[in-house]
């Protein structure tokens, strides 16, 4: 090797101002074994350029020539494979990776060593050396380039370096004196022999000579030594003087930690003290307004406001542990607890006195108002009663027993007060309604019967239902009749208002209205501001916001025979807590004589003129429609939906005829939606399909669509619709037990496409038409659809490779046997050979065909009406895919190497599907 070195030297580098300084012999891994050899190269002029050079044997004679060069800055990785085991081979990694075997690890390690000595020297960037032993990297490179490399190559580079101006001259000087040095080297060489001799001799001299300099030197070093040991002492006696500067220093340090951890503590001390002063001390003020504060001017009442409000805070502070042991803590939560009573037993006082004044006060003021049909307003005293409502918070938290007290007293003067406002007001009330029938009073009006109406309309609707003799035409005659009975119910009704309007004066029903209009008016904003005031004053919790709920129709009614939305406090017994219980049972203590007076009222009404329970239906469901929007919760729209009850009652009474007569269409409707029912499902039961052609959508499954298009027609203003929505459901399972059924018996169309065709056309029939109670059946319509398309396409594209697709069932059965995938080539039925016979049967132009093939077949099977070709073709077309890469995944899983592919593309398959699409 260091022949071939010296050759590399000498005619491929030297010739390039070059050094070479490491060198390996090496053949690429994985290939045909060509040697050649990778060099370690440095320049001889600055600046330094590092190179690693592959040279060559020239394959025409015996000399080496340079093949390629890669700059060291270009390296960004060195891997050694492994840095525990001998492995000869190494990657490089430089704009790709070259991958190296050298031809012993020595070598090897050797060159990796002096590519990395190269970079700590010349250019320090970071090169990734992986795998690479730590002994090879433990010796760092010293700084400056005065330093070579180690090693066997720092030799190599003292050979070559350079004789700086001096020696040059020094050299030529000599070679001037003795010319003969070049002829006769001997003479020349006995000649500095000589001379050498000549200044060895010269040297002992001059030393004999400084003996008595050195006897000199040895003296001074002596008298050194002396004073050395004087130093030592004093030296000595410093270190006994601060060690007792040191005891001291250290007394000191202790007396500092104490007395810093007595600031410490003093400091925690205050803090404590400070915060019970900030958070447990009332100023004077305070206790001066909690004690003796006047509760009737406004100074006084936010004064007392602020002392009540600082003397919870101080009363509920968070005390400390250790706090509730101190003398002056428990003396002022003594002093608190007094500072409590007293106030709260002050302002129960003046609030009682303040309840029975206001009480007294406005039941004096109310003859003013017995002229008029009005109420006395309340809203003075809400005033003046809301100044202490912060005041009430307070005793509500603090003194539960005494805030009780004052709503029971409360409630007990205001139910005094109000029960005899309202009692005043509904005799006035009375009074005027009964003004304005003087004629006409205890001549009571009836509804009239209008027999022969009633009956001629029973027998039409009767004599339509016996003629139904098919589907559609019976519907429509259905839908005729059932808007003539619509108009007749609308005479009838108009014929009765004109007999009772004969009978009784317009006017007078007009000025009822009003009446009966002005008393809801008036307590309307009464109740309200009496439950807002309540809420606000005591600090109950208010109702939630209204529900957005359209009001309830006249004429509905719940089992009970009451009103859907007037169950007396059913709606929220089981989510009201136990204030806005509080606030519902004061304001029925309160107003417990409006619900009495109402019905009274009422009733008066109905006597009078029983056309009256019109007007009041009318005119009660608005207010108890508004009054749910304000509150659902409140007093007024829970008693209003009471009365409602009453009201609603009374006008049952006179439109008794009309709800007959409804009754009656209602039966002849039903008995429609039957006899058709059961005319569909027998046609369904009845159909029978022909052998020899297609079968297409399926005729029952149109005339359910035509029926279903004709029912939601007739249906779409009813209000009830129940009894056509059981028809619908059983219609839909009649038709989807029918489909499957003749399905299963086709012979001519296959199962799935019978199947596929008819659940598309329902399924889009029920989309069109949104028919809620049949959502489910449309979602599973839709299921049955897809479901049976890929059925059908999965059973259809097993035929077009079909000893491709058993030839890979048998590979996939050999894996799930226990057989590795790469290993299954190996099997005699299944290697190379009998796969490429294989893929060799299905060449591009039979594939095609066969696709062809399916396409018209696939016509065959399908109808026009549902258009669904296009849709099965490219279903088939991403099932086709998806089989073709399966197959090329199990190619390159278990033959792999093998390039063994298919004949055609998938951009191939892609345009086969389109030409065929587009030929047809």
């Amino acid at each position: 090797m260091t022949a071939i070195k010296h050759a590399l030297q000498r005619d491929i580098f030297t010739p390039n101002d070059e050094r070479l300084l490491s060198i390996v012999n090496v053949c690429k891994a994985g290939k045909k074994k060509k040697n050649c050899f990778l060099c370690a190269t440095v320049t001889t002029e600055r600046p330094v350029q590092v190179k690693v050079v592959k040279v060559k044997k020239s394959d025409k004679g015996d000399f080496y020539k340079r093949q390629m060069a890669w700059e060291l800055r270009d390296l960004t990785e060195v891997d050694a494979k492994d840095s525990s085991k001998e492995n000869p081979e190494f990657d490089l990694h430089f704009e790709k990776v070259y991958k190296w075997v050298a031809s012993s690890t020595a070598e090897k390690n050797s060159f990796i060593s002096c590519i990395w000595k190269l970079n700590q020297r010349y250019l320090r960037k970071k090169v990734e050396f992986v795998n690479v032993s730590p002994q090879l990297l433990e010796e760092s490179v010293p700084s400056g380039e005065s330093q070579s490399v180690a090693g066997g190559d720092e030799d190599a580079l003292d050979d070559y370096q350079e004789l700086n101006a001096r020696e040059e001259q020094d050299i030529s000087g000599m070679m001037d004196v003795c010319e003969y040095a070049i002829s006769n080297a001997e003479a020349f060489a006995e000649k500095l022999s000589r001379e050498l001799q000549v200044l060895d001799g010269a040297n002992i001299q001059s030393i004999m000579a400084s003996e008595k300099q050195v006897n000199i030197l040895m003296q001074l070093l002596d008298e050194a030594l002396s004073e050395v040991d004087t130093i030592e002492g004093k030296l000595s006696s410093y270190e006994e003087m601060l060690q007792s500067v040191k005891e001291q220093m250290d007394h000191i340090s202790q007396s500092n930690l104490l007395i810093q951890i007595s600031n410490t503590n003093n400091g925690k001390l205050l803090d404590e003290i400070q915060f019970l002063v900030n958070y447990m001390d009332l100023s004077k003020g305070h206790v001066r307004a909690l004690q003796e504060g006047d509760l009737s001017s406004p100074k006084g009442i936010e004064a007392c406001i602020n002392a009540s409000e600082a003397l919870l805070q101080c009363m509920n502070v968070a005390l400390r542990p250790g706090h509730e042991k101190l003398m002056a803590v428990k003396q002022q939560q003594q002093l608190f607890s007094e500072l409590r009573d007293t106030f709260a037993r002050r302002l129960t006082n003046h609030l009682n006195n303040v309840f029975v004044h206001q009480g007294h006060d406005q039941s004096s003021s109310l003859t003013q108002h017995t002229a008029e049909l009005l109420l006395p307003k309340h809203s003075p005293l809400h005033r003046e009663l809301l100044r202490y409502a912060k005041l009430m918070e307070w005793l509500k938290t603090t003194q539960r027993e005494k805030y009780e007290g004052l709503s029971r007293t409360y409630v007990d003067y205001m139910s005094r007060l109000y029960e005899r406002e309202i009692k005043d007001f509904f005799e006035i009330a009375k009074i005027k309604m009964a003004g304005t029938t003087k004629e006409g009073k205890g001549k009571f009006a009836t509804l009239p019967r209008k027999e022969s109406t009633l009956k001629q309309e029973t027998e039409s609707l009767h004599g339509s239902s016996g003629k139904l003799t098919g589907s559609t035409s019976s519907l429509n005659k259905l839908a005729v009749q059932g808007s003539n009975s619509r108009r007749s119910q609308s005479s009838s009704l108009l014929d009765m208002g004109n007999m009772s309007a004969s009978d009784l004066d317009v006017a007078d029903r007009t000025k009822f209205d009003k009446i009966f209009e002005q008393v809801l008016s008036e307590l309307e904003p009464l109740c309200l501001a009496e439950q807002d005031f309540i809420s606000k004053f005591f600090k109950l919790q208010q109702s939630p916001p209204p529900l957005q709920v359209a009001p309830q129709g006249e004429g509905e009614e719940l089992d009970g025979g009451q009103p859907s939305r007037m169950a007396p406090h059913g709606e929220h017994r089981h989510s009201m807590s136990s204030e806005k219980d509080l606030v519902r049972l004061m304001m029925n203590k309160i107003f417990q004589s409006i619900e009495t007076e109402l019905h009274s009222l009422i009733a008066l009404g109905d006597k009078i003129d029983s056309f009256h329970s019109l007007y009041m239906l009318v005119k009660m469901s608005h207010h108890v429609w508004t009054a749910e929007n304000v509150d659902p919760a409140s007093y007024l729209s829970t008693t209003l939906g009471n009365v409602l009850v009453t009201v609603k009652r009374n006008f049952d009474k006179c439109i008794s005829v009309q709800i007959r007569l409804v009754v009656l269409v209602r039966s002849v409707q039903i008995r429609l939606v039957v006899l058709v029912q059961s005319v569909q499902i027998r046609q369904m039961e009845e159909v029978k399909i022909s052998k020899k052609s297609k079968v297409g959508i399926l005729p029952f499954v149109t005339g359910f669509e035509e029926f279903a298009e004709l029912a939601e027609t007739i249906f779409r203003s009813a209000e009830r619709r129940g009894d056509l929505d059981k028809a619908y459901v059983k219609l839909i399972r009649a038709v989807f037990m029918n489909v499957e059924k003749v399905a299963n018996e086709s012979q001519k169309t296959p199962r799935d496409v019978v199947m596929m065709e008819n659940f598309h056309h329902i399924f889009s029939t029920l989309s069109r038409l949104k028919i809620s109670c049949l959502e489910a059946e449309r979602k599973e319509a839709k299921h049955k659809y897809t479901d049976h398309l890929g059925s059908y396409v999965i059973n259809s594209l097993g035929q077009p490779l079909e000893k491709l697709n058993h030839f890979f069932e048998g590979v996939e059965a050999r894996v799930a046997q226990g057989v590795r995938e790469e290993e299954v080539s190996y099997q005699l039925a299944f290697n190379k050979q009998e796969l490429r016979k294989v893929i060799k049967e299905y060449p591009g132009k039979e594939v095609k065909k066969g696709l062809d093939n399916l396409y018209r077949k696939v016509d065959k099977h399908l109808c026009e009406e549902e258009s669904l070709l296009q849709v099965v073709w490219h279903s088939m077309q991403d099932e086709f895919i998806r089989q073709y890469k399966h197959f090329e995944g199990l190619i390159g899983r278990c033959y792999p190497g093998s390039g063994i592919t298919m004949d055609f593309t998938i951009r191939d398959m892609l345009e086969y599907f389109s030409s065929i699409a587009q030929s047809h």
